[in-house]
């Protein structure tokens, strides 16, 4: 350590990168230097108290030491052998105190029945001092105030008003010392008075008066009609309100929102210029969608433009079920795709607007996988706004240790290290101070910033609830307590700002506009620039064609094949994927029939000729799960990526492609709002096996398979699911097709089961040459990617399209086939080749390659020609209450009947199970050659 410190880093002008290396040994010990820490380590404790909290601002002592670094013999402890300087050290550790746990101690809850722990960080004693010091003068240190120095008694009425009052902020969790310096100057430099000006003061009531009015006016009006109104959390929509206003100064064109039920009318009316008497229409039940089933009210999406000081901004607030959640992902998407749209790689341009309850953001997982989301290369948007509407009770439940096990609601959020800005709502300037500090830090440093406003329901979970059966004293409290606008009123009468008849006359104006039944939103732009927005028109009502023509000249093919094999010069490729590469260019110039990689990558290359957008992602999406993509190589040498597909397109960033984090429910709902804000593109979740499938269920469910009829929301997001039963366990064999026929009517989405290459190749294309936009689930095989039958010559690509029936692929006589075997998938080979071996010449086998929309028409043009037929059988590898059967029956025996009156048709395949497949590969083998055995014939096999 002396060497360190007669080092010119401890000379006077470096004292502040001490200061942060102290810094850093406080948070992260073991990442500071051996000698350092050492050094560090030894500093004093205050009246020998350790202090177990992480504290700052040594500066002044290093200082001292710098000043006499030239000592022979330099003593850790001689700067603070004084009684002031003791003290000294003693403040600096108070004001880290502050800055550490103020939060703790903050006045965040209207209702004052918030438990608080005891803070001892906060208290004088802790650190070695007295209310005898108070009136002592020492070193600010790094606090800024506007002072080096002052009284220990104006620094403490300062750390109380900027760290204690209607705002606590938690941000020493941040490593980055920037963004700490920035929150510690803006917040600080305030001293916990934003200073607004009477005019700001105006606008803040009469917005909070127009949120409690529209709420009073429906209740009124519609009494006992549920709206989960925002009653107790009227400073959220100024909180809004100055979100968009101020992102529009900065540049932004597009803001999208996400959010649950609460305040989503209040949102829909007083922000995005939902028509008021539209809203009451819904309500008198006068209002029915066009098609589909509809909506509740409270699920609604909008989206409209208004005007800022940075120009006309457009607004676009998510459709979003029940799942409270689930939006965020969704929300994340939309913007991503915006983004891209516009070049805009920083995320200016458009930004993300994510609302919470309390209850939700601390007990679902999605939200911990959006954080994870928010920094990777795949899923970023430049940060999100977070706003937590904190009612401290979900649905029931207030007690803290059963709502959740972190302090703060918002726990889970510092995993990104975000600024947290707790606020008082029934403190609207509070509120609007927060929210300029969370805009300005999300556009200052691209990354997420959380709200968390601590407000109350004041008409419980709905207004059909009665809050007082399993919250008395809360709903004591809360019948007593004047509502926010009130409070503020008040506020502004004593401050001489607003006179209470002007208050009152707020109240009048906005309630005739209501009843006016026009939009009570200013800056609405009555006729908005179409250019911020996708013009979907191209992609609306179209019926499901499957005669659609996706061939791909054959001079187009090769040429797109040779320029897919061109690496960069001194480009080593791993000697597997070499022989994968070099198989390829046989397979793209015609000299090797086709397997499934190829054809699926040169798909992917036709489209991005024509200048597609194409985005691909997924756990290992990259190489592919089962190792026969490789869209991405590296090289051997340094391990740089290089991939083919991105030098098809002359545009840049056609082609992306993400190997996703662990995580299918956000994944899935990102890519789900990117499809759905992108109807040109070809959008493709992969799960590495199908089963993955089951942890991003509620995507599924209330997005993918019912989004359009709930919401006329179109989405051509294109799912592929590993699935085929090949002896490896229950887990990863099924990707649960049962469960998306079930999801299946209305012609809501395709679900598919290619069996050649061709048949990818002309399905991937299908999605996008064809206008219609629906979700395509592809039940994709897994050995079919090197099934030495499962191939495809290049013409077939030239000439074509997807067929949704394959034909008999063997030579039969059809006046000789006595038996036909209807199937999909993988379990066609298994039946051809036993078939093959047999000899068999009397049975036929068709494959249903799209089992919903079901073909009829095709199927029954295929049966026509088997004329003396006696047995007609489904099989499938699946168990029978799994797979196509329960979910197709009904169409296989409607074609049936079509074909053969007097035929039925039998089922072939595993009995009944609980599980989707056994764990052991000896059974797997033993069911599968039985249930080939009896889709064949049986017996007679």
């Amino acid at each position: 350590m002396l060497r360190q410190l007669n080092t010119s880093q401890l000379s006077a002008e470096n004292a502040a990168y001490v200061e942060e290396l102290y810094e850093q040994y406080l948070v992260a010990p073991n990442d500071v230097p051996d000698d350092w820490r050492s050094y560090f380590e030894k500093l004093p404790r205050v009246d020998g108290i350790s202090i177990d909290t992480p504290h700052k601002g040594v500066r002044e002592q290093f200082l001292l030491l710098a000043k006499n670094s030239s000592r022979s013999r330099p003593a850790p402890t001689g700067s603070v052998s004084s009684g002031h300087d003791r003290r000294q050290v003693g403040v600096l550790q108070l004001i880290a105190g502050y800055r550490n746990r103020g939060h703790q101690r903050a006045k965040l809850d209207p209702l004052g029945l918030m438990p608080r722990p005891d803070v001892a960080d906060l208290d004088l004693a802790t650190h070695g001092l007295s209310l005898a010091d108070m009136d002592t003068v020492f070193q600010t240190g790094n606090l800024a105030i506007g002072k080096e120095e002052c009284t220990l008694r104006e620094m403490v009425d300062a750390m109380d008003a900027i760290y204690c009052g209607s705002i606590g902020i938690e941000y020493m969790h941040i490593v980055d010392t920037a963004q700490k310096r920035w929150i510690q100057q803006r917040i600080e430099g305030k001293r916990g008075q934003p200073g607004f000006s009477a005019d700001t003061k105006k606008d803040l009531l009469e917005q909070v008066t127009a949120a409690e009015g529209l709420e009073k006016y429906l209740g009124t009006k519609f009494a006992g009609a549920k709206r989960f109104g925002l009653e107790g959390a009227e400073s959220f929509i100024p909180m809004v309100d100055e979100l968009i206003q101020r992102a529009g100064s900065y540049g932004t064109k597009e803001v999208v929102i996400g959010m649950a039920h609460r305040g989503r009318l209040n949102v829909l009316v007083n922000i995005l210029g939902k028509n008021p008497a539209n809203l009451f229409d819904e309500f008198a039940g006068k209002t029915f969608n066009q098609s589909g089933s509809g909506d509740v009210k409270y699920h609604q999406g909008y989206s409209s433009n208004v005007m800022t000081p940075g120009g006309e901004v457009h607004l676009a607030l998510a459709f979003n079920p029940s799942h409270l959640e689930i939006v965020s992902p969704v929300v994340e998407g939309s913007v991503r795709a915006r983004q891209d749209r516009r070049g805009d790689r920083v995320g200016r341009a458009v930004m993300p607007i994510s609302i919470h309850g309390d209850a939700a953001f601390a007990g679902q997982g999605v939200v911990m996988e959006t954080f994870q989301m928010s920094q990777t290369r795949g899923y970023r948007t430049g940060g999100t706004i977070h706003i937590v509407i904190n009612n401290q009770v979900g649905f029931t439940t207030s007690r803290i240790d059963d709502a959740r096990s972190t302090e703060y609601c918002t726990g889970v959020a510092k995993m990104v290290q975000p600024p947290i800005f707790h606020v008082n709502g029934d403190d609207p300037e509070a509120v609007l101070f927060a929210t300029q500090m969370a805009l300005d830090f999300r556009m200052e440093f691209q990354k997420d910033v959380v709200i968390d406003m601590y407000c109350y329901r004041r008409r419980g979970h709905n207004e059909a609830d009665e809050p007082s059966a399993t919250q008395p004293k809360m709903y004591q409290v809360i019948t007593n307590l004047p509502t926010t606008r009130a409070l503020y009123a008040e506020r502004l009468a004593e401050q001489n700002v607003v006179e209470a008849s002007v208050s009152d006359d707020l109240v009048e104006r906005y309630r005739k506009a209501l009843e006016a039944g026009k939009s009570v939103v200013k800056q609405l732009v009555t006729e908005p620039n179409k250019s911020l927005f996708v013009d979907w028109t191209p992609y609306l009502n179209h019926s499901v064609v499957d005669d659609w023509n996706t061939g791909v000249p054959m001079a187009k093919l090769i040429e797109l094949g040779k320029r897919m094999g061109q690496l960069p010069e001194g480009f080593v490729v791993q000697r597997q994927v070499q022989k994968v590469v070099d198989d390829r260019q046989r397979m793209w110039s015609g000299n090797l029939d086709l397997n499934w990689g190829a054809a699926e990558v040169m798909a992917y290359a036709t489209l991005l000729d024509d200048e597609t957008l194409i985005r691909i992602t997924g756990q290992d999406v990259g190489r592919g799960t089962f190792s026969h993509r490789h869209a991405v190589m590296y090289n051997q040498k340094d391990a740089e990526p290089f991939v083919p597909l991105q030098h098809i397109s002359s545009m840049p960033r056609r082609f992306e492609l993400y190997d996703s984090l662990l995580s299918e429910e956000a994944v899935l709902a990102f890519e789900y709002g990117y499809a759905t804000t992108t109807p040109s593109a070809l959008i493709i979740w992969e799960a590495q096996f199908g089963d993955f499938a089951n942890g991003a269920q509620v995507v599924i469910d209330q997005f993918i398979s019912s989004g359009e009829t709930k919401w006329e929301r179109l989405c051509g997001l294109t799912m592929l699911l590993p699935h085929g039963f090949e002896g490896q366990g229950p887990e990863h064999s099924s990707a649960r097709l049962e469960r998306f026929l079930q999801l299946c009517a209305e012609h809501n989405m395709q679900i598919c089961t290619p069996s050649t290459p061709a048949q990818i190749f002309h399905l991937l294309r299908r999605q996008v040459v064809r206008p219609l936009r629906k979700p395509l689930i592809v039940m994709s095989p897994k050995s079919l990617l090197r099934h030495k039958l499962a191939t495809s010559p290049l013409e077939a690509l030239e000439n074509g399209r997807f067929e949704t029936v394959l034909p008999e692929l063997d030579s039969l006589v059809p006046e000789d086939v006595k038996r036909v075997v209807i199937c999909g998938g993988k379990v066609y080979y298994d039946l051809l080749e036993k078939r093959r071996e047999l000899g068999l010449t009397e049975v036929a086998l068709i494959r249903v390659e799209q089992l919903y929309p079901f073909p009829d028409k095709r199927l029954i043009e295929i049966l026509e020609p088997y004329s003396k037929v006696n047995d007609v059988v489904w099989c499938q590898e699946e168990p029978m209450n799994q797979g196509a059967w329960y979910n197709t029956r009904h169409n296989l025996e409607r074609v049936v009947r079509q074909w053969q009156p007097e035929l039925t048709i039998r089922y072939a395949g595993r009995p009944l199970s609980a599980a989707p497949a056994c764990g052991s590969m000896y059974l797997h083998t033993k069911e599968q050659s039985a249930l080939v055995a009896d889709a064949l014939g049986g017996k007679t096999v």
